[in-house]
């Protein structure tokens, strides 16, 4: 399932793994996205600007644009037959392009309309068309490019009156019905032989944004301006009659702001709204670098006076400060970034550049130096890491390989490129570095985890692939394992020296995660490890914090042990008082004990 941000970045989704956000293609500035539509498993987009786009999902990043020639864009949507794309543009005009192997190449116009298009949607047959816009909703023939219906939307009652209704979502399903959402806040069906009004709903006193069918087209989900999401459904009034109608079922209010994207799918109901998106890493100093789309910013952490018993509060000593605002150049948005351990470096990548900078801290002055000759490898990273001692960067390229590069005061040097045993092109979007400084381990979409060896600068191992992907890593200061949580909330340890699970790995395979646990919607975001208790494993998502206690289950197994061997010692010494018994008896000729049924029994 592809998303799109307002920032311009496209996410893609894996459905059938916890909806895992497996792709990330960073936007540019002044490039938002008004649609979305897949023509098989090719991805487009289009915007105000004007262009459609096409994505290169295994590399990342976007493949080319074209200028649809029609002014901003409001809708794109494909056909199911996979043939042709339309668009919904300023100037009044349905665009049609054919898409071909490799690209899209213009067709031709629908009639032109007097106001923009904001919403398309395809017959299922690929036959006909139905565009949204101000106060109507016209029906195209495709193949002739001619209007065949013209229906008015009612702009309500009252003062609404004055004001244009838009209609800002269609679905046309394959009896011929068309489903509109308008910004009177109705939900109305239209006969598309007659041209006619069926019904209407009264959902919302806002706008309806977005519309979504079910793939068997019994389901309809409405998102709307306040938040909600309305469910209708196509079900009979009468039992064992064949009469159907639409029914208001179901309101989901999960949101506090406006729905502009919903989905139906097989096993849930999508529904998109705000979200402020941001990630932050620390470095070894307390100093915490926070990532959008168009900056970075540098924190101090902020301290504590002393330390407290579990559960209370500590006071602060000194409060969090902000050492640097960075300022990304050129239009495109930050993809990845990284601060070194030692807080001298931080760097990052867009989908065409890569940078480099330096810091100085002289008595609280926070200044940085750019990097300026970088290596040629270096032009773009999907993936960034620095090295524990701060000395190299590790920059993951192209088909799953990792560039390596040392990094001091007197520049920056290319050392070499680790390449993967496999023959996968999907992107890299973990890297985790030990402390020792002799192993990186790479994790990319098709959920391989591959571990080089630093001193040879060769691929080490390849942990077993396992179906789920993997959504956090880190490799253990101490024992040098790898520790990987994945997206159906499994976690498993790679010893990376025996290449092989760890007896705790397996243990816990054997004895299964709590229900609790299993059952939890969020991904795990980063592993770390306890500088004070190295058995503990610290793990995070977006609402908690986790502590693994490695050592529970070890004493569970001596425990076992303890239990095992104080038996065998019963045992024994019931066998050798047997025995001697026997011995007395032959001894002196005294009935023997198995000879008395009694006692044998």
């Amino acid at each position: 399932m592809a998303v799109a941000r307002m920032d311009g970045s496209v996410e893609v989704f894996h459905c059938s793994d916890r909806f895992f956000q497996e792709k990330i293609i960073p936007g540019r500035e002044q490039c938002g996205i008004e649609g979305l539509s897949w023509v098989g498993e090719r991805l487009f987009s289009a915007g105000l600007n004007g262009g459609i786009t096409e994505y290169d999902l295994t590399n990342q990043k976007a493949k080319y644009t074209i200028d649809a020639y029609g002014g901003p864009i409001w809708a794109i949507a494909g056909n199911q037959q996979g043939t042709h794309l339309a668009v919904g543009c300023e100037d009044g005009t349905v665009k049609l392009f054919e898409v071909n192997e490799d690209s899209i190449q213009f067709e031709r116009n629908l009639d032109r309309q007097k106001s923009r298009i904001v919403s398309l949607s395809w017959h299922p047959s690929g036959s006909k068309i139905a565009a949204g816009m101000m106060d109507m909703i016209q029906v195209f023939n495709i193949e002739t490019g001619h209007s065949l219906h013209r229906m008015l939307a009612d702009r309500g009652v009252g003062t609404s009156r004055s004001k244009e209704c838009v209609v800002w979502s269609v679905v046309y399903l394959s009896d011929g019905t068309i489903i509109t959402g308008d910004s009177v806040g109705m939900v109305k069906l239209w006969d598309d032989q007659t041209g006619t009004l069926i019904k209407s709903h009264n959902v919302t006193k806002c706008d309806v944004l977005a519309l979504s069918v079910s793939q068997n087209e019994d389901s309809l989900v409405a998102g709307t301006s306040e938040g909600i999401v309305v469910q209708f459904q196509f079900v009979s009034m009468v039992l064992e009659k064949d009469d159907k109608e639409w029914v208001r079922t179901r309101t989901f209010r999960n949101h506090t702001h406006d729905i502009r994207a919903v989905a139906e799918i097989t096993t849930a109901v999508v529904s998109g709204g705000e979200l402020l998106k941001e990630h932050s890493q620390v470095s070894g100093l307390g100093l915490m670098l926070f990532q959008y789309p168009g900056h970075l910013e540098l924190w101090r952490l902020g301290e504590s006076e002393g330390k407290g018993i579990p559960g209370s509060s500590l006071f602060v000593k000194r409060n969090p400060e902000k050492l640097l605002h960075l300022k990304v150049k050129g239009e495109d948005h930050i993809r990845c970034s990284a601060v070194s351990p030692c807080g001298e470096w931080i760097v990052y990548s867009t989908a065409s550049t890569l940078r480099l900078y330096r810091l100085h801290c002289d008595n609280n002055n926070i200044s940085i130096t750019k990097i300026s000759k970088l290596p040629k490898v270096l032009s773009s990273a999907s993936q960034l890491c620095f090295s524990s001692d701060s000395s190299h960067l590790f920059s993951a390229s192209a088909q799953s390989s990792v560039h390596l590069v040392s990094i001091s005061q007197s520049g920056c040097k290319f050392v070499g490129t680790l390449k993967p045993k496999s023959d996968s092109h999907q992107a890299i979007h973990l890297l985790a570095a030990s402390e020792d400084g002799k192993w990186v381990a790479s994790a990319n979409s098709d959920h391989e985890v591959h571990i080089y060896n630093l001193q040879t600068r060769k691929a080490h191992c390849t942990v077993p692939v396992y179906s789920s992907a993997v959504t956090a890593m880190g490799i253990h200061p101490a024992t040098n394992c790898v520790f990987m949580m994945h997206a159906d909330q499994q976690m498993f340890e790679y010893s990376i020296e025996q290449k092989q699970y760890t007896d705790w790995s397996r243990t816990v395979q054997r004895k299964g995660l709590h229900r609790l646990w299993v059952e939890r919607d969020t991904p795990c975001l980063n592993v770390m490890f306890s500088p004070q208790n190295p058995s503990h494993v610290i793990l995070h998502d977006m609402y908690m914090l986790c502590i693994i206690d490695q050592s529970l289950v070890r004493q569970t197994r001596i425990q076992k042990a303890f239990s095992l061997i104080f038996l065998i010692l019963v045992d024994l010494c019931i066998y050798i008082y047997i025995y001697i018994y026997i011995y007395i008896c032959l001894l002196f000729q005294l009935p023997a004990p198995i000879k008395q049924k009694k006692f044998a029994t």
